[in-house]
């Protein structure tokens, strides 16, 4: 998925009417139940954080409250799932640093409060963990685990030994529910004196760097998004609407486990394909139209990102085919280049971005004779996790680890003619591994199973 720029909502802003369709096809949307990695990997990461700072971390999970659809599917934030594991709503998260200043602190290191049951809620939304569940620390991994009514006490008592306190605090540009602004106005109205500082960057530094099992549940993420890709190539014709071929792909990743897409849908035919997240889904896809699909679907909260341009009659036209080849060729350009020690940075000796805007930069012209570098308008790629454009410093040097998006693109549109093409790649100790290498880049590829497909339908 091209650029940096998200706003909160307008990712799912397709989701009511994909899952909609999808309860009907499927039965009922999927439940939020996610496959977890070990409580030990969770209490390891809080234990880096711990390390971290020099007070408390006070986290909050989502209240449940911040998409109200009737067709949503919980989805815990970010951080609190990253440190947690936790998937259910109304949770907070306590860490206590061992370095209390000289003064003491006797009380547990890590808590997890938890909102008591509620039998008539659970009723209808299914059962949820409480503090007061036999083998809750088991099942939790926590050291300690109590009814969230007890966190106001214990934020009031940690306030007498430290001073100062951490949290995820809001952000000028978030929008949808107010999830940072209404908790750091709580803990200001608890902790007058107290100074709040943001822990969000010291948690990005570190979902960065994946884990074992992280690298598992993206490549199951990735593997589903690309049976959905090979799927719309052998749907794609004349004739078809965006919408179709979208719902078509969303049916495949929540037939495969997916709880969700890991963004809105991007189907763009024509014109449509230089609008860089284009999400109207409402146009007939036309002979002769390069169709951009950016789809990717999300599996136990990780989110794959995946883009191929197709020719909607199954071939391109040379005008298609040479801009495509440019693209493909930047792309291939960078991923020679894909190393620990480079950068997605626009600037610098390690920069692929640089790479790849200087290959599309010194082939082809457009219809004016200019070159084609003022058409490529977004950064080269990102990282992807628990976010489809993940969290941390999008310009840190990539280390073994990390797993990322390559994706050159040129958009002319006084020649509806956007072509973007993105993988997703795991940084290795000595270059990288391609996690999507299994779906096919080439004109010849895309061109022989589209006709492929045709041939089928005739």
């Amino acid at each position: 998925m091209s650029g940096r720029i998200l706003v909160r909502g307008a990712r799912g802003a397709l989701a009511p009417m994909v899952w909609g369709l999808l309860a009907l096809l499927l039965g009922s949307a999927p439940a939020a139940a996610r496959t977890r990695e070990p409580n030990s990997v969770y209490a390891g990461r809080r234990a880096q954080l711990r390390a971290q700072v020099d007070g408390p971390v006070v986290l909050f999970g989502y209240a449940g409250r911040e998409d109200a659809s009737p067709s949503s599917v919980f989805n815990q934030e970010e951080n609190f799932y990253y440190l947690t594991g936790h998937n259910e709503a109304g949770a907070a998260l306590v860490l206590v640093p061992e370095n209390s200043n000289g003064k003491g602190w006797d009380g547990p290191r890590e808590i997890l409060y938890l909102p008591p049951h509620d039998r008539v809620r659970e009723q209808w939304e299914g059962a949820r963990m409480a503090a007061s569940d036999p083998g809750v620390l088991e099942k939790s991994g926590f050291e300690s685990v109590e009814p969230f009514p007890n966190l106001r006490a214990t934020v009031e008592r940690l306030a007498k030994v430290f001073s100062n306190y951490y949290t995820l605090l809001p952000k000028s540009e978030e929008a949808g529910y107010p999830h940072a602004r209404v908790w750091t106005n709580w803990l200001a109205q608890v902790l007058p004196q107290a100074p709040l500082r943001d822990v969000a960057g010291r948690i990005a530094g570190l979902r960065q760097m994946k884990s074992p099992g992280e690298v598992e549940l993206l490549t199951r993420a990735i593997e589903l998004s690309v049976d959905a890709h090979l799927e719309a190539m052998k749907m794609l014709r004349p004739g078809v609407y965006e919408y179709q071929v979208a719902a078509r792909m969303a049916y495949i990743h929540a037939a495969g486990g997916c709880e969700r897409e890991a963004y809105a849908p991007i189907v763009g035919a024509g014109l449509n394909s230089t609008v860089l997240h284009y999400a109207g889904l409402r146009a007939e896809i036309r002979d002769g139209d390069v169709v951009v699909l950016d789809v990717g679907g999300q599996y136990s909260g990780y989110s794959a990102d995946i883009t191929r341009t197709l020719p909607a009659n199954g071939k391109f036209t040379p005008r298609q085919r040479e801009i495509y080849e440019i693209v493909l060729g930047a792309q291939n350009a960078a991923l020679a280049a894909l190393k620990p020690g480079m950068s997605f940075a626009r600037t610098g000796s390690n920069s692929l971005y640089r790479i790849a805007y200087d290959y599309i930069n010194t082939h082809g012209k457009d219809k004016h004779g200019r070159p084609l570098g003022r058409y490529f308008i977004h950064g080269l790629g990102h990282h992807i996790g628990l976010n489809v454009h993940d969290a941390g410093d999008p310009n840190r040097v990539l280390e073994p680890g990390m797993v990322v998006t390559v994706e050159p693109g040129i958009y002319i549109p006084e020649e509806n003619l956007g072509v973007r093409i993105e993988d997703d790649a795991l940084i290795t100790e000595s270059g990288y591994k391609l996690l999507t290498a299994r779906l096919p880049r080439t004109v010849e590829e895309i061109e022989r199973i589209m006709a492929e497909a045709a041939q089928a339908r005739r």
